[in-house]
């Protein structure tokens, strides 16, 4: 194992790299998309069970399906790194639309009505007030879907774009278990890490959910 490590330093690194760029630029994205959309789920009730019905169908569709039949969609080659980053957008905003619904949904309205009281317009309301309520939830979302992307990512190493999984890959046909054991520990620490990233985050943005559990307890 460690002679593997030496020798293919450089290898495992640029696999690396790769996988947090595959994984985590979706995640992104998919902020950037979802809260929109779920802002009008909620905004407009009829929109509700619709956009949160399609979020989980495309949630639903298996993740090599979908890689397979992005490129033909857009025009782009199926090894396209793009490929990857739009099949896990998909996936990202699926979970984070019903995500950040319920978090908008959980906000009291007698607590939107006192804003609203208080002479605090609808996008200053939602900014100052309904988002950062919603936070925890939105938050708890946000850690699952960017675990769930760190773990996907090596789906697209079956295409020859996937980060770490191509030492998976290539382990399995060489019938040799170091690389697949490096990407297995590698993806697990990741994913560790970025959790524990968006804890923090959480902990430093909602200081008012600990001092509650703090009283509670």
């Amino acid at each position: 194992m460690i002679q593997y490590l030496q020798n293919n330093g450089p290898v495992i690194q640029a696999a690396l790299s790769q996988h947090v760029y595959l994984a985590l630029l979706p995640v992104l994205l998919g902020i950037v998309v979802s809260l929109p959309i779920g802002y009008l789920a909620v905004r407009f009730n009829f929109l509700y069970h619709p956009l949160l019905n399609l979020s989980g169908i495309l949630y639903a569709v298996p993740s090599l399906a979908l890689i397979v039949l992005i490129p033909s969609i857009l025009g782009i080659q199926i090894l396209s790194p793009l490929n990857i980053i739009v099949a896990l957008t998909v996936y990202t905003v699926a979970l984070l639309v019903r995500v950040v619904a319920d978090g908008l949904k959980s906000v009291d309205p007698l607590i939107t009505e006192a804003a609203s009281a208080m002479g605090y317009r609808r996008l200053r309301r939602l900014l100052s007030v309904e988002l950062p309520i919603a936070l925890p939830v939105m938050l708890a979302g946000l850690r699952v879907a960017t675990v769930a992307n760190v773990s996907l990512v090596s789906v697209g190493a079956l295409i020859g774009v996937g980060g770490l999984g191509t030492l998976f890959t290539r382990g399995q046909q060489l019938n040799y278990a170091p690389p697949i054991v490096v990407g297995i520990v590698l993806s697990v620490l990741l994913a560790a890490i970025c959790d524990g990233i968006i804890v923090l985050i959480q902990r430093r943005a909602t200081p008012w959910v600990r001092a509650a559990g703090r009283i509670a307890s």
